[in-house]
């Protein structure tokens, strides 16, 4: 078994004080995808876990903000930061492993909520991305692709889907795009492969008791080829304590390490 978590830590600083490293070291995970590690590798290194898991990074040039982390316990083959835009790769939100049998990749979407040109640099990312995705199918290789993708695909991915039809997250053009990569590529969203029908969500908003009252909305992944997709037999959101705004995904795949 093959057992893959991806997290948006809002901080890796911050999750670990909060206990993430203790309740991690519980849940047997081969491979941890964490983005919004806001910290640069110096301080990500006093924060390590030791012991049989080795940590990679890909931070962000400006201090405090996006990056992406991988800690495996699998020993890696390759590792590749970024993917070829400067734009984004200075932001520090890809990050990709081989690990010979498969690949494993934490990936870190823009989001527009804040403002209008947050919104664009989003859209510019959907654009470059997507090219990006047909040359990764195009290598005949297994992938996971782990991350927050700051989009919610259908109604049933978020609480208020009527009334965020206007919103960054849940614009038309966005959730096309992912139908596109769906459809189109052919890549496999694990957890809606799995619960077809479960109304689960992995981020909620700081304000008005969100989180308490489960307003919340899906918007982190495991996106995958087709073939170790279908070897997922099942997945978790893990709610019972607070790391982040965002919850952390674990799926099983029966897949040989």
């Amino acid at each position: 078994m093959l057992r893959v978590m991806s997290f948006n830590a809002n901080g890796i600083r911050s999750a670990v004080q909060k206990g993430f490293w203790r309740w991690f070291t519980k849940q047997n995970i081969d491979v941890l995808c964490v983005q919004e590690l806001k910290a640069q590798e110096q301080d990500i290194e006093k924060l390590q876990l030791g012991g049989e898991y080795q940590a990679f990074y890909h931070c962000a040039q400006r201090k405090g903000y996006s990056g992406c982390g991988i800690w495996t316990r699998i020993p890696p083959v390759a590792v590749k930061t970024g993917f070829g835009v400067p734009e984004f790769d200075d932001e520090g939100r890809y990050l990709e492993i081989d690990f010979g049998k498969f690949t494993v990749i934490s990936v870190y979407f823009p989001s527009g909520s804040m403002n209008d040109d947050r919104q664009a640099s989003k859209f510019r990312f959907l654009e470059q991305f997507y090219p990006h995705l047909q040359s990764l199918k195009e290598r005949n290789i297994e992938i996971i692709l782990c991350g927050d993708v700051n989009i919610a695909h259908q109604n049933i991915d978020l609480k208020n889907w009527k009334g965020n039809q206007k919103s960054s997250g849940f614009l038309p053009e966005e959730r096309q795009w992912l139908t596109k990569v769906f459809q189109d590529l052919q890549w496999v969203d694990v957890y809606r492969f799995l619960e077809p029908q479960t109304e689960q969500y992995t981020w909620w908003s700081h304000r008005g008791q969100a989180r308490a009252k489960n307003v919340g909305w899906r918007i982190d992944y495991h996106i995958a080829t087709p073939m170790i997709a279908h070897k997922a037999t099942q997945a978790s959101v893990y709610m019972a304590e607070k790391f982040s705004d965002h919850a952390p995904l674990t799926i099983d795949y029966d897949w040989d390490k």
